[in-house]
This record gives structure tokens, C-alpha cells and sequence, in this order.
């Protein structure tokens, strides 16, 4: 089924919450139509701020905003969200524990044509690592317009991750989305695929290639990347013969090392991770970078045979 973009699901939020919290302003960085922050211009022009093309900038006027009572959702792309404004993003926001939403838009390799200097492939990475950080990554238009109200609705800083292209829906995820909960799309014995992102409409096709073959995958879902859900993760290590992780960003220090480290510490089991291998992104059409980058079902079922192979059934 032909779905929109996450980041469309996150501009139709704000204007869906626009009469409930008075409150909520938008920032941008002067990639208003890239982001869609265009439309709440459009409809609310006395709540807009075009901080220019200063990130830096942007994420102080959202804290200073923060501070005198209003609900700032500051947004720009990925990758000068958390790059080029990381000192501000730290120190500004994360330390305080400021009431602030940074919204970045076009995560990923799937930005297509901009390469390398706009592809975040790292940015879940830094904002994993900052403490009182909240990170949510959607799958699908209807989950990113969920996760949206969700951040709004809650007290402290969000990091909230959205993608450029378009991606089918997956109406698996639109069940009531909740901060630090994962969603189990299919239940299953053998594997665990772990998605976030886009990739679980990946996830939920490489189960159905396993199913053909005989096993029984389980895919757990996780836009909540942290706070991760670790009852869910450490139940599907118990009750699976491994696990396989796969998301649109760097395997270093994104979903695949988040859920590799928790398992490790506490129910060890193999973990393997589909993801950008450590390199830097490259201009092209958004299904030819995630063809290249093995960011494709084919991926994921590779990884998963590869566990199960000569490894005792479960159930």
C-alpha cells in the first residue's frame, strides 16, 4: 500500500496539536520545505520562527523558548541536527533537561541525491549517547504522526527522527504508540528480527521469506530506541535461537549495538546486525542507496539463515 513520508506525519501532527497546546511553536533552519514546516507556517505564522541557516542558533532559541514556558519543536535535517548544533544539542538542551523536541528530518542514506554531507548515518549514534535523551524512530507516516503527539505529550527532551522518501504502510505499526514500548508484529520461535525505522516493512517481508522456508520468525519492532524496551528484547533472546537487527543508520552504535549489549549482559545469544557497515553514504536514487548498502529483506533473510543453520529448533 502506497503510504507518504514520515516527515509529512510529523508536520500533520503539529497541526493536529496546534489548537490543543497553544503552547507549541516550530522552529526551522531555513529548510522549511524540505522538513514540511512550511504547512505550519502557512497556518500558524505567529508560531514560526526561521532561525536561518544556523542550527547552532536554532537549538538556543528553542532552549531560551523551553525556558519561558512554550513547547518548542526545533527542526532541520539529521545531519545538522546533531553535527552541526552538537554542542548546543548537549549543552543547551540535553543537560538542562529542557522541554525540547528536535525533529530531524531526511535520516538515513535514503536522502537520495544530496550524498554524503546530508546522509545521517550517525546521528541515533550521538543521540543515544546523551543523557535524559528520549529517541524515537517511526516507521511509517501514521506511527511518525503518533510518535509526535507522544513526544509532545510528554515533559523533557526528544529526539525524533524522520526520513525523506516514501515508504509503503505498514499497518502493524499503527496499533496505540507508546514511549518505550516495542511492538510485536509477528509472533515466532526460531529468530528474532529487530527493526526500527523503515526497515520494518523490511522485517515483516524477510519473515515472510523465512515462513516459506520453514521457520518461524518473530519481528519485534522498536521506534522507541531509547528508552529501549528490554523486557520485550531480553524475553525474544530467551524464547529465539538469535537475533537480527535492522535499521537505516550505522551499525556502530545504533539499534543493532543497543540490543547487542543488553543481550550480552544479560541472556548472551547471537546478534546480528543489518545496517550501513561503517562508511560513509553516497548520492543516488533512495532505492538504489538502500539496495547498496544491504538495507533489503534479502539482507536480513541472509543474516537470519545464517543464525539458524545447524542451530537446535527451539520450539
Amino acid at each position: 500500500m502506497a503510504g507518504k513520508p514520515t516527515r509529512q506525519g510529523y508536520v500533520d501532527a503539529l497541526l493536529e496539536l496546534a489548537d490543543e497546546l497553544p503552547e507549541l511553536v516550530v522552529l526551522d533552519a531555513d529548510v522549511s520545505k524540505a522538513t514540511r514546516t512550511c504547512e505550519f507556517q502557512a497556518a500558524h505564522p505567529e508560531r514560526f520562527f526561521n532561525c536561518g541557516t544556523a542550527e547552532q542558533n536554532e537549538l538556543s532559541v528553542a532552549a531560551g523558548l523551553a525556558l519561558e514556558g512554550f513547547l518548542p519543536f526545533a527542526t532541520t535535517l539529521a545531519m545538522f541536527a546533531t553535527t552541526r548544533a552538537a554542542d548546543q544539542f548537549r549543552n543547551s538542551i540535553a543537560y538542562p533537561r529542557l522541554n525540547v523536541k528536535v525533529a530531524a528530518t531526511h535520516g538515513g542514506v535514503s536522502t537520495g541525491g544530496d550524498g554524503a554531507s546530508h546522509q545521517a548515518c550517525e546521528d541515533v549514534a550521538f543521540a543515544r549517547a546523551l543523557p535524559s535523551l528520549t529517541v524515537l524512530v517511526p516507521g511509517d507516516y501514521e506511527e511518525a504522526r503518533q510518535a509526535t503527539k507522544a513526544a509532545a505529550r510528554m515533559a523533557g527532551p526528544v529526539y525524533l527522527r524522520f526520513g525523506r522518501d516514501t515508504y509503503p504502510v505498514v499497518p502493524q505499526l499503527h496499533d496505540s504508540f507508546q514511549i518505550g514500548r516495542a511492538k510485536l508484529l509477528r509472533e515466532g520461535c526460531d529468530v528474532t528480527i529487530v527493526t526500527t525505522g523503515i526497515m520494518a516493512g523490511e522485517g515483516l517481508q524477510a519473515a515472510e521469506q523465512l515462513s516459506e522456508r520453514g521457520y518461524a520468525p518473530r519481528v519485534l519492532h522498536v521506534p522507541t530506541v531509547k528508552p529501549l524496551d528490554e523486557d520485550a528484547i531480553l524475553q525474544a533472546a530467551l524464547q529465539t535461537r538469535g537475533m537480527v537487527t535492522a535499521e537505516e543508520h550505522s551499525i556502530v552504535g545504533g539499534l543493532g549495538e543497543a540490543v547487542a549489549s543488553l543481550v550480552a549482559e544479560h541472556h548472551p545469544t547471537m546478534v546480528r546486525r543489518v545496517g550501513v557497515h561503517d562508511v560513509f553514504g553516497e548520492s543516488g536514487h533512495a532505492q538504489e542507496l538502500l539496495d547498496k548498502y544491504g538495507l533489503r529483506a534479502a539482507n536480513i533473510v541472509a543474516e537470519a539463515l545464517d543464525i539458524l543453520e545447524g542451530r537446535r529448533r527451539s520450539c
